[in-house]
């Protein structure tokens, strides 16, 4: 089927680059170049990156840099998505001065003009209205540092506001059968009614969907998720009960568990009430990248069983550690 984003076409599954240059699974280039050949070679070329997404000497914005060197050929094909405006302490900041900040490092950093097609601030400011945030976005569209603007991580009240005052290009949220809030909070709504696409980050579970983790111990000792309250001693044991419910599914159908969980993404695109929704799961291995860029026909009988099963083994613990669940956006008006 595939989708048309700013007059391009992509793939119904995207290509998440956080896990290329941020810890602990941080890569050589060659290694990073061929996750992202095997992105563009299965259809995977909407692409998600962050200004933040590991050092400001290698990041998602510096590989892709050096990548295009190597390979001019590919720059038109990648449709890239980029999250920015954090500063020191992961602090989030929608002022225009830091907008224009964000931006202007991010171009610097990928090599110039026109190769960042969406960019979005990783979270909203709350002490900066979504309008004021948007409008100093679209200085930077009009200046051509960028093709469009994206939200992240924000509520149906702020998308609607936001889409007054700009076109918005995507919204990214989390959305997997881990995460199935922008299902109930209205998230999915509104940007079915403003003909918006969802961009679904960890469509996966953060790799707990994939059932490659069977303990806390088996996260690596400077990984992030240590820190997540999801993936804590006292619950994983229950939280993997999901997993192993999904697992049992997908050896019926001759499949991965997480090709399962992505499909589950791609079913929901295709109902009448829904979105456009487009899962970014990331992978550090091009044969990971083409598992999982493998789209699994799941029946309504599968969705119905899996719908069941995400409320009957719904997870235990925040999907945030508190400083970040904190910067998450829960406005109503």
């Amino acid at each position: 089927m595939g989708h048309t984003i700013q007059g391009k076409q992509v793939g119904n599954v995207g290509f998440g680059l956080m896990g290329l240059t941020h810890p602990p699974g941080r890569l050589t280039d060659e290694e990073g170049f061929a996750a992202i050949k095997a992105a563009l070679a299965a259809g995977c070329n909407y692409m998600n990156g962050g200004e933040f997404y590991g050092t400001p000497e290698v990041n998602s914005l510096t590989l892709l840099n050096k990548y295009y060197q190597k390979y001019p050929e590919d720059r038109d094909k990648i449709v890239l998505n980029v999250k920015g405006c954090i500063f020191e302490n992961m602090r989030p900041d929608g002022s225009p001065a830091a907008v224009k900040t964000s931006v202007e490092n991010s171009v610097r950093m990928i090599g110039g003009k026109g190769r960042i097609d969406q960019f979005e601030p990783a979270r909203k400011d709350a002490a900066v209205d979504i309008e004021t945030t948007v409008a100093a976005l679209q200085e930077q569209v009009a200046a051509g540092n960028i093709g469009g603007i994206s939200l992240s991580e924000v509520s149906a009240a702020t998308i609607r506001r936001a889409a007054k005052a700009a076109k918005i290009e995507s919204v990214e949220v989390e959305l997997s059968l881990w995460c199935t809030e922008p299902l109930e909070n209205g998230v999915a709504q509104a940007c079915a009614e403003l003909d918006i696409p969802i961009l679904a980050y960890s469509p996966l579970g953060r790799g707990m969907l994939t059932g490659q983790l069977k303990s806390f111990d088996d996260i690596p000792e400077n990984d992030y998720r240590r820190a997540v309250p999801r993936f804590q001693p006292e619950v994983f044991e229950t939280n993997l009960r999901l997993v192993r419910e999904v697992e049992k599914l997908a050896a019926r159908k001759g499949c991965t568990s997480g090709q399962v969980a992505i499909g589950w993404v791609l079913a929901l695109s295709r109902r009448p009430d829904m979105p456009r929704i487009i899962p970014i799961p990331g992978a550090s291995r091009p044969e990971r990248v083409i598992e999982n860029a493998v789209e699994v026909d799941l029946s309504e009988e599968d969705m119905v069983e899996l719908e069941r099963l995400t409320k009957e083994f719904a997870p235990e613990g925040d999907r945030y550690a508190a400083h970040s669940m904190a910067n998450l956006d829960t406005s109503t008006e």
